[in-house]
């Protein structure tokens, strides 16, 4: 059994659901633009309540609309019904090399959120998906321009320039927004 990795050089990409079944199998919510290509990762981490655990797949298939797997750590339903909620973890040397332009959402959170009239808005503190598009949330700090959070959308008329190495992201998105 290998020893869990350091949570800082790890990155989400899924997250357990309900059981499906009586045999342990479980509903896998994949945070992957290609939700099976998160089957394509090997050695992943469940964040628990007692710190990070190996999960082991044993199988997997899509179902519906959905995929359901079958884990090692998961023998039953009983085990299955405690699962709903743990997130899925990778260490981030195992993740596939983006393309220019292309973020692993990871990567984006804690960035800081500039607009074009240079009003630094907050941070980046999660970035989830709508129907219509990804969205950033900005969360104020006690240096941010006010005590606003902000949903802003992650799409090329808001996001100008990423910049990984100063840490921001500059936005065409007004404060009064």
């Amino acid at each position: 059994m290998s020893s869990a990795p350091n949570a800082s050089a790890l990155t989400k990409i899924g997250q357990l659901k309900k059981p499906y079944g009586i045999k342990g199998w479980i509903w896998v919510f994949s945070d992957m633009d290609e939700r099976t290509a998160i089957f394509d990762m090997k050695s992943w981490w469940m964040k628990t309540a007692t710190g990070m655990k190996p999960l082991t797949v044993k199988a997997w298939r899509e179902q519906g609309t959905g995929i359901v797997a079958q884990f090692e750590q998961i023998p039953d339903r009983n085990v299955a019904e405690t699962m709903n909620g743990v997130t899925i973890w990778v260490e981030q040397d195992v993740l596939p090399e983006t393309a220019e332009d292309e973020y692993y959402w990871s990567d984006l959170v804690s960035l800081r959120v500039i607009n074009e009239q240079d009003e630094y808005l907050g941070n980046i503190t999660e970035m989830f998906e709508t129907g219509a598009h990804d969205i950033m949330r900005v969360t104020a700090n006690s240096d941010s321009l006010d005590n606003e959070e902000r949903l802003i959308p992650w799409h090329k008329q808001t996001v100008i320039k990423v910049d990984m190495t100063d840490k921001t992201v500059l936005v065409a998105w007004q404060s009064d927004y």
